[in-house]
């Protein structure tokens, strides 16, 4: 009976307001709370408005809270079976793992290697729609760059090289065995550089769950372990180990080692390219670094010991620079600014925890520290929509411009260009060759200097469309792949709604003509010729790259909101950034090691301090080296009011 009042007093207070939502978003409001249903009325107004991102910086905070708690409650699902009580004892187990177990004490195996994507929009079957319309006019029409559009000072090379080294971080998907081929439709066959192409399969895995009923594996370990370095299981980690104090293996150069095949050694080498690889090579030496530190102050850790402290330490820095610097420059606002700090520090700040600790849960106190890990009932995943918004090979240029560091730097520590480099010659072992020529200072420096792509239509890199690819040991594939082409397949093939379903899931007002999603009046005519009329029919990274972008943001809104819900959860789930964030586990030192580290500048300064006080006048490291700095605001950060 009080069941029966409750549903009735909900449908009498929702009825009124039925009027003002969206009524493609009426059967979600349907199954929220009531306290859920007002928290949605006030962001679906301001959603109408349009004017979050303009709100003063506490009010957007406040925002985005709400937004982050819906999405917490009704877009995180489950894939595969729920882990039931306790596995093991957590205090046997106070390191990361090569495989990334033992870090969820109700399921051994949570986030592991070769667990389940998980999904925050129920999966849409488009078996009978893989080709509907064709990948590969798609991508010639829509995606085919036809010049280079940049981000200006706000985001450099260096920004772009970062995130696809969090990538080999997270996540990758298990294949099949057995290959499948797209041919080009006559219409755009002239402009491909591959006439036809083969592939490996997503593989499909039964979930024995009742809802969800098929599923791929993740064949990387989803928290933020730094396997990028280390790897993902005890076969990789056994490579990149010296076992002697703790230490990684290194070359004297600065550079990765190379295997007889002329194969990096480090943690993850498939698909990579020379900027990732001197991201890896930097931060093996700062976990040498910290192994240094670590044996000078604790004599009694022996070499398991003192690895495992520096991977825990080294692993955290990482996530830290992501959080509070990456981030910040790719979400260029205010409201950002105060919403990644507050992520990691709380809305306190960083002084008053550094004081007192964490006080007041994760509001106040931030998501780093907090007594225990919070999953919100759904064991860690990352998920496949969180895969599809990470599509950001727009990022990536023509060439990379060498820059000539024997020259007198100009005006803001500018450098002249030496030369251009293909970028296809900087790619798998080609690029590992050409990078052992370069160097280490040369490639950060230069990518430092030159600004990556805009993400935007008709600025995906040509020689992405006849790409060699490598396989999880680094070694090249015979076949060569049209990856834009495949992109828009992949989405499709792992039933990952399109653009507007996946608004809906993220309780977004949908399109309902082109012109909701662009001015652009080409776009508009382009989008109608391979789409029709039908704003259904749109592909998700077509719609990314489409949309309007809020001044400031790299991304779009809509990848934007997925990125609140996943940027959270890779801290809070974590008992290594929850629980467990604390000096037993990570020793004083490790941990005030974390705590001293702001941003990659801070990183770089420890390891190449000539390299940024000679040639970086940027406040970051992911900003182009000869931006201006910014004028100082008298203003509190949290009083702001967006321009």
């Amino acid at each position: 009976m009080p069941a029966v009042t409750m549903a009735s007093i909900r449908v009498l207070f929702s009825a009124p307001f039925l009027h003002f939502i969206h009524k493609d978003l009426h059967q979600v409001v349907a199954s929220m709370t009531l306290v859920d249903r007002l928290l949605f009325l006030i962001m679906h107004f301001i959603d109408k408005l349009g004017i979050w991102h303009r709100l003063p910086v506490f009010l957007g905070l406040v925002y985005l809270a709400i937004r982050r708690h819906l999405h917490n409650q009704y877009n995180i699902l489950n894939v595969g079976p729920t882990p039931v009580g306790v596995r093991f004892n957590p205090m046997d187990y106070p390191y990361r793992t090569a495989d990334g177990k033992y870090n969820d004490p109700f399921g051994d195996g949570v986030g592991s290697q070769g667990t389940f994507f998980g999904r925050n929009i129920p999966p849409v079957n488009q078996k009978d729609q893989l080709l509907k319309p064709d990948p590969m006019v798609v991508a010639i029409k829509l995606l085919r760059r036809k010049s280079y559009k940049d981000t200006g000072k706000q985001f450099n090379m260096i920004a772009a090289s970062w995130i696809q080294f969090m990538i080999h971080d997270w996540i990758d998907h298990l294949e099949e065995t057995n290959q499948i081929e797209l041919t080009a439709p006559k219409e755009v066959a002239s402009q491909c550089p591959l006439k036809s192409f083969k592939f490996y399969k997503t593989k499909e895995v039964p979930t024995g769950f009742y809802d969800i009923k098929q599923g791929s594996l993740n064949t990387r370990t989803p928290w933020w372990d730094g396997s990028a370095i280390y790897g993902s299981n005890s076969k990789w980690l056994s490579k990149v180990r010296t076992y002697k104090d703790g230490k990684l293996k290194i070359s004297d150069d600065g550079l990765l080692l190379h295997d007889e095949d002329g194969v990096a050694i480090s943690g993850d080498v498939r698909n990579s390219w020379a900027g990732v690889s001197v991201l890896q090579a930097l931060f093996i030496k700062e976990h040498n670094a910290v192994c240094d530190t670590l044996k000078r102050e604790y004599h009694e850790l022996d070499d398991e010991d003192v690895y495992r402290h520096a991977r825990l330490v080294t692993s955290a820095v990482i996530a830290k620079v992501h959080t509070i610097d990456w981030t910040v420059e790719l979400l260029k606002t205010d409201t950002l600014d105060a919403g990644m700090h507050a992520n990691w520090y709380g809305l306190l700040g960083k002084k008053f925890k550094d004081t007192f600790g964490h006080v007041g849960g994760a509001a106040l106190g931030g998501l780093v520290g907090l007594k225990k890990p919070n999953n919100h009932g759904v064991p860690y995943s990352l998920t496949e929509e969180f895969v599809s918004v990470y599509r950001m090979h727009p990022l990536l240029p023509e060439h990379l411009v060498l820059r000539d560091l024997s020259a007198a730097p100009g005006p803001n520590k500018s450098l002249p260009s030496t030369a251009e480099i293909p970028m296809s010659d900087l790619i798998g072992l080609k690029g590992e060759k050409a990078l052992s020529k370069i160097g280490f200072t040369n490639q950060m420096a230069s990518m430092g200097h030159q600004a990556c792509g805009s993400l935007e239509l008709w600025n995906y890199p040509t020689w992405m469309w006849d790409l060699i690819t490598q396989d999880e040991n680094g070694l090249e594939r015979p076949d060569h792949v049209d990856l834009p082409s495949l992109e828009v397949y992949r989405d499709r093939e792992r039933s990952v709604a399109r653009y507007n379903e996946f608004r809906r899931g993220m309780l977004m007002i949908p399109i309902s003509k082109w012109e909701d999603l662009t001015d652009d009046k080409e776009a508009i005519e382009v989008l109608n010729e391979v789409y029709g009329d039908d704003v259904e029919e749109l592909d998700l990274l077509v719609g990314l790259l489409a949309e309007k972008k809020i001044k400031g943001f790299a991304i779009s809104e809509t990848a934007f909101f997925l990125f609140t819900i996943m940027a959270t959860r890779r801290l809070e789930a974590d008992q290594f950034f929850t629980s467990y964030f604390n000096e037993e586990t990570y020793t004083e030192k490790g941990l005030n090691w974390v705590n001293s580290t702001e941003s990659l500048k801070d990183v770089m300064d420890r390891h190449y301090p000539e390299m940024t006080k000679q040639w970086m006048n940027s406040a970051s490291a992911f900003s182009v080296w000869d931006s201006s700095l910014p004028s100082h605001n008298p203003i509190p950060l949290y009083l702001r009011i967006p321009r």
